[in-house]
């Protein structure tokens, strides 16, 4: 198990992809992976029982399913660095023919991505069956998710967790990115969604939080005890509050990065930032 000083390394390298990655096409959304950055770190690089030699079925294994997919940018640096896949090819992302599209795609062939996640509100419906499934052939792992504050206002979201809660599914852990940020402002401008807490407590779900989901011994502790509320007749959700854009000064606390590439000059001032700890690709 890497110690906290490795897992933070980690993370800032990551940093590093995700900022390299979005400048060299000018496109792509900096501002949630860079908000998600030490839970993915956690994730894959402590927590979760994953193989990389990667197969569909993700039997014998926890599995990871992102529904807000425009953050690939985070997703693919970790898997890539956990070793899903050579960390040079992050150098393709956003090209044409790249395995590495805007948003994670299935048929690209890239290890690690189970689902199709370019429309927001559908990644805990998929997560469910897969849930289910485990369930049905007795593999006690675990599924989890990811998912942003402001797809919540998708409504397919809300079936899902009632149906989760409904049918008892309790090998599932959701995570909520509340970031407070969308791509045309904040949540509570766009469409409030009132006490989340109060809704997935309502809707039958064994609700935690993580106050600080950008500090990593917090993230670790708050999915280890998630885990531990597993198996008990309820699906978990934590409900955990990052900042977007974290880590680069310019960008945080704004929706003006979700969706925005840095120039050269702000590229230079936000690596500056965050220096290379593992090797840059």
């Amino acid at each position: 198990m890497p110690n906290i000083k490795e897992l933070e390394d980690f993370a800032t390298q990551v940093r590093r992809d995700i900022l390299r990655q979005v400048h060299k096409v000018n496109s792509g959304h900096p501002g949630g992976s860079l908000g998600c950055t030490e839970f993915f770190t956690a994730l894959y690089q402590e927590v979760m029982e994953h193989n990389i030699d990667f197969n569909m079925d993700g039997k014998d294994e926890d599995i990871f399913f992102l529904s807000n997919g425009h953050i690939s940018p985070v997703f693919y640096s970790v898997l890539a660095r956990s070793g899903y896949f050579p960390v040079e090819e992050l150098s393709t992302f956003r090209l044409i023919d790249s395995r590495l599209q805007g948003h994670p795609t299935t048929h690209e062939g890239l290890p690690g991505v189970r689902v199709a996640s370019g429309s927001l509100g559908q990644g805990m419906s998929v997560a469910l069956g897969a849930a289910q499934a485990k369930k049905l052939n007795g593999d006690k792992h675990l599924v989890y998710t990811l998912h942003g504050d402001g797809e919540l206002q998708e409504g397919q979201n809300w079936e899902a967790i009632m149906y989760a809660a409904g049918n008892k599914v309790d090998n599932i852990i959701s995570t909520i990115d509340l970031n407070g940020q969308q791509i045309d402002g904040s949540t509570e401008t766009v469409l409030p969604m009132g006490n989340l807490k109060a809704k997935f407590e309502a809707f039958g779900w064994d609700v935690m939080e993580i106050e600080n989901g950008n500090n990593l011994n917090q993230v670790l502790e708050g999915l280890a005890e998630a885990k531990k509320r597993t198996g008990k007749g309820r699906p978990v959700c934590i409900l955990m509050t990052t900042v977007m854009g974290h880590g680069v000064d310019f960008m945080m606390h704004t929706h003006a990065w979700h969706g925005k590439a840095p120039n050269d000059e702000q590229l230079e001032k936000a690596l500056a930032q965050n220096p290379e700890t593992l090797g840059d690709y």
